[in-house]
């Protein structure tokens, strides 16, 4: 069976414990164990008149949200991952780009950000397996999508720092949403049900992880991203 774009048999990739790998959207080696000690509150306040138009930038897009999700977290995270995957692509993009008109290194800047824009985007094939999203939700993500990465675009060629520090705030809320979902798991006005097999191979989950173990994985990937942007 040919398995690539050009033409070529994949390589047959095998678990440690020598059952075939089932995943070809990443390999074991892009596999790992979040770092659940990271500071969870770490909040940085807004001092120049960018960090404050960030700042409020975030917080008035939140109150749309609040109201249409309101407390359907799973939905929630579907759509929270579908934008913040793009900003690390856009960003990883125009470096690119930079780097060969100027003929410079990115200083890793690049791989950092494309990798960020992979971790979100494997946040949302998880919850695509916990909380299947309605045709309204859908398009949503049509429009959602289409109007921020063009607004992205735009605020990263006016200001690479302003849009870093949207992403940093859009990151802060994003743990406090995940940490509203553990509260509800918690309260078990969610159902804890057994987490996806594709979190246990992404994050090297125990066999019998449940959705709680992977909202704290993803909510210490969110405070990672916090902190690089």
């Amino acid at each position: 069976v040919v398995a690539s774009y050009w033409g070529i048999k994949g390589e047959e990739v095998k678990k440690e414990d020598g059952t075939p790998w089932k995943w070809n959207c990443f390999r074991p080696w892009e596999t790992y164990q979040a770092d659940l000690t990271i500071d969870l509150k770490k909040h940085h306040v807004p001092t120049t008149f960018l960090d404050k138009l960030a700042y409020w930038t975030v917080k008035s897009l939140r109150f749309p949200t609040d109201v249409f999700f309101q407390r359907r977290y799973g939905c929630r995270a579907m759509m929270l991952e579908t934008v913040a995957a793009v900003p690390g692509m856009v960003g990883g993009m125009l470096l690119h780009c930079k780097s060969l008109r100027r003929f410079e290194h990115s200083g890793g800047w690049i791989k950092t950000l494309l990798d960020e824009a992979e971790n979100e985007r494997m946040h949302l094939m998880t919850f695509m397996e916990v909380s299947q999203p309605r045709w309204y939700e859908r398009a949503l993500v049509f429009t959602v999508q289409g109007v921020f990465f063009n607004a992205y675009f735009l605020a990263y060629l006016a200001s690479p720092k302003l849009a870093h520090r949207v992403v940093g705030y859009l990151e802060e809320e994003a743990i406090h949403s995940y940490t509203e979902f553990l509260k509800e798991l918690d309260k078990g006005t969610i159902e804890n049900v057994p987490a996806p097999a594709i979190a246990i191979d992404y994050w090297r989950l125990p066999a019998d992880s449940t959705l709680r173990d992977v909202v704290m994985v993803v909510r210490a990937d969110e405070a990672h991203h916090r902190d690089v942007n």
